[in-house]
């Protein structure tokens, strides 16, 4: 039986659009290259952000300097950086009412989940999309 966790991040995956995917890197071995690809062939309409990359293509997809660059409202933010980098990112995602942040495995950050939290966005921490999505597939879930 799904966990309440397991049902609200499904719900989450089945309503988001839109996703920016902060930091995204142009080498594909990458993983948040590897993880924009993925969440493209599973139709998500996602906008890479790499202030180091602004303009270049990533998959096809333009790069954007930062998430007030997105051209459209923005559903999740999908975090690639170093717990210790997370809360700038929070922060302008509260800013442009963003309904979710998802910080990827590894990335761990209690005091930017608590002011996402707080923002009333939902937050999905220490966990992927690439490992989530075929699960709840496999659950029916999805």
């Amino acid at each position: 039986m799904p966990s309440k966790i397991d049902i609200n991040i499904a719900e989450l995956l089945q309503t988001t659009k839109t996703i920016a995917l902060e930091i995204a890197s142009p080498k594909q071995h990458r993983d948040s290259n590897k993880i924009l690809r993925f969440l493209l062939d599973y139709g998500y309409d996602v906008y890479p952000i790499n202030p180091a990359h602004e303009g270049i293509q990533i998959a096809g997809r333009k790069v954007y300097g930062s998430l007030s660059d997105v051209p459209v409202p923005i559903d999740l933010v999908d975090i690639f950086r170093r717990s210790d980098g997370v809360t700038p990112i929070v922060s302008e995602a509260i800013e442009l009412n963003v309904k979710a942040v998802w910080m990827q495995l590894g990335v761990i950050n209690e005091e930017a989940a608590a002011l996402a939290k707080a923002a009333g966005l939902q937050v999905v921490m220490d966990r992927c999309p690439a490992i989530d999505i075929p699960r709840y597939q496999s659950l029916g879930l999805l």
